[in-house]
């Protein structure tokens, strides 16, 4: 009888025990589905959807550390950079208009 009752007292040992790396694929699916989401909601916000449609049009500007200007279009297929310097030009051609530049740094042109 004294060993009967010994078995029982270790009996709640027998039982296996939690995996305890279980959780951790759990985190892992998480971080996946939080990764993607923020890729999306980076994409919407920055339109670049719009890059991949291949019937749109559209201009992005952007500026570098150093102050250089690029000017990026794409209109279908095809994508063209320009970048901006500011070497002046000389030549032949008709007067189109009148670019001021606004106190806050914008340019507005003004056809005649």
């Amino acid at each position: 009888m004294r060993f009967f009752n010994r078995t029982r007292r270790f009996d709640k040992y027998k039982q296996p025990l939690e995996d305890p790396l279980t959780g951790v694929a759990n985190l892992f699916d998480a971080s996946v589905v939080f990764i993607v989401s923020m890729m999306i909601a980076l994409f919407m916000a920055y339109n670049v959807l719009d890059m991949i449609d291949p019937k749109s049009e559209m201009t992005i500007t952007k500026k570098t550390a150093d102050g250089k200007i690029e000017i990026i279009t794409k209109k279908g297929k095809e994508i063209k950079a320009k970048k901006v310097t500011d070497k002046r030009l000389s030549g032949e051609g008709t007067r189109l208009g009148i670019a001021y530049q606004l106190k806050d740094g914008r340019v507005v042109y003004v056809p005649e």
